[in-house]
């Protein structure tokens, strides 16, 4: 008995860690799955309502490295607890917005929560794993994200379309409040690193990250060009019905909790197969988009492999920059969200000009174009560092 409440103890605090990740990621995206809704209730069209994924992203991106280096000091625990106060705050405020504008303003409050949390997630996840057991603890964190696509967005998607966006943001913010108090109970006094040296110059002229950024700035860009706008894509070019819909997104996010199982159990072995499937996969699957809108079932199997695709690309692209960054982990991953989150808001942004001046039929084959671009640079710049991780994984 004693043996099993010291196993719980070891791993709850990974488990509202994985929690944490399930909310911030349903919020991140729940704008996804209700832009036909929230732009009825302002009367303005998608295109602009896709501003709240955009904007979100790059304060986002903007915001990263400045909190980060503010709060370098500051306990994890400390500062995981006032994050996740502020973002309850900022939902309430979300929920009772009266405009366009003010939701932009609860918005840009809770992108300053995300610029935080996705900085410090994966480095606390590794320092409070057990003993050899980083990979898991990172795949339990995409498996919150995972979750996230497989509940919080279809279950926030359907609660919307019942009962109105507002009370989307409201039970997001009930959700966190449970987590805060999850995280007072379990989450030990963990001290920030005591080598992080914020050496940004060094990092910036590290090859390996800076590559890395690159085609991860490529890649997002890609996938959110075409995900950004999955909503009004599957109404209308595929014509399927509001409860596809959510199904749709369900499989989605399901299929990224395979993946999630495959990278813990297989990555160490498989690290060359990990790396480049996503990018050839994504790449063929956006270009392919309107090919699969033929049939319901046709859709599910995008979902399907698009959401393994995905999630496997950010388990192996936060694992890439914990490797090349051992010292500076927290900063680096500030880097590294800041610039994935610049690559949300351009595909968005680029999404939202297929869709208003072409149509929304068309956004993945600009995907897929982008997408291209992110396969070749892989090939003639990236492969020889997935090659050394692969050397030094094995």
């Amino acid at each position: 008995m004693n043996g099993f409440f010291l196993t719980l103890r070891r791993w709850l605090p990974l488990f509202g860690l994985t929690v944490a990740t399930f909310v911030f990621n349903t919020t991140e995206f729940i704008p996804i799955g209700l832009l036909s809704d929230i732009g009825r209730s302002f009367g303005i069209g998608e295109a602009q309502t896709g501003l709240l994924i955009s904007v979100y992203a790059w304060m986002v991106a903007l915001l990263s490295l400045p909190l980060m280096m503010l709060a370098a000091r500051v306990p994890y625990r400390r500062l995981l607890l006032g994050t996740v106060a502020f973002f309850v705050l900022c939902h309430v405020a979300s929920g009772f917005a009266s405009s366009f504008g003010m939701l932009m303003a609860s918005r840009i409050g809770v992108a300053c929560t995300h610029a935080i949390f996705w900085s410090i997630v994966s480095p606390i996840a590794v320092r409070i794993a057990p003993q050899g057991k980083d990979a898991v603890a990172l795949g339990m964190i995409l498996g919150g994200s995972s979750i996230a696509m497989i509940v919080g967005l279809p279950l926030g998607r359907a609660i919307g379309l019942h009962l109105g966006w507002r009370a989307s943001f409201f039970g997001i913010a009930g959700c966190a409040a449970a987590l805060f108090l999850l995280l007072l109970c379990c989450f030990p006094n963990v001290a920030p690193q005591k080598q992080q040296s914020f050496r940004f110059g060094e990092l910036l002229r590290r090859k390996s990250l800076m590559v890395l950024n690159i085609f991860t700035l490529l890649l997002v860009t890609a996938h959110y060009t075409a995900y950004s706008y999955i909503e009004p894509f599957l109404a209308q070019a595929a014509h399927i019905s509001d409860h596809a819909i959510t199904v749709s997104l369900m499989v989605f996010g399901l299929a990224g909790i395979i993946s999630s199982v495959l990278f813990s159990l297989a990555f160490r072995r498989y690290a060359g197969l990990f790396a480049l499937l996503p990018v050839a996969g994504i790449t063929c699957l956006l270009l392919g988009l309107p090919l699969f809108a033929a049939s319901f079932l046709s859709i599910a199997l995008l979902c399907v492999l698009w959401g393994m695709c995905i999630t496997t690309f950010n388990l192996v692209a936060q694992t890439t920059v914990l490797h090349y960054a051992p010292k500076d982990t927290t900063l680096a991953m500030a880097m590294y969200s800041g610039i994935y989150n610049v690559g949300i808001g351009l595909g968005s942004v680029i999404g939202g000009r297929v869709e208003s001046q072409m149509s929304v039929g068309c956004i993945g084959y600009v995907g897929g174009g982008i997408a291209l671009l992110a396969l070749a640079f892989y090939a003639l710049s990236l492969r020889p560092y997935t090659r050394e991780l692969c050397a030094r994984r094995s």
